[in-house]
């Protein structure tokens, strides 16, 4: 596996956002870095319930209100709470919240399948 040689910084202010199954993305860390992960910042309006098929994803919420639909349960996220979501859980947060997700391995949006 290939590491980055050099140091990345990202504002997302300085990202343009677009639209994804759970809402404005704005990739922070991108699969073509090379880097460990994925870091995305995603502003999340009613999310589409997904699963992963290869990717593992940690969502830390940033702000805002709301819960996570993880296979057949729910769970409140606010801000500061963190949510591992192994590869094959089908999930979809629901609120407006924006969250930073930690994708692992890089290629998460190859790898995105909706079930609704």
């Amino acid at each position: 596996m290939s590491t980055v040689s050099r140091f990345l910084r990202r504002d997302p202010a300085d990202v343009e956002p677009w639209a994804e199954t759970c809402g404005q993305i704005r990739p922070l860390i991108k699969e073509q870095d090379d880097a460990a992960a994925e870091i995305h910042h995603v502003e999340i309006h009613d999310a589409r319930l997904h699963y992963h098929e290869h990717t593992d994803e940690f969502y830390h919420v940033i702000d805002g209100q709301g819960t996570m639909v993880l296979d057949d349960e729910e769970i409140e996220l606010h801000p500061g709470v963190v949510v591992y979501v192994p590869r094959g859980v089908k999930h979809k947060a629901v609120g407006k919240l924006t969250v930073l997700t930690v994708c692992i391995p890089r290629g998460v949006l190859h790898d995105v399948h909706e079930v609704e």
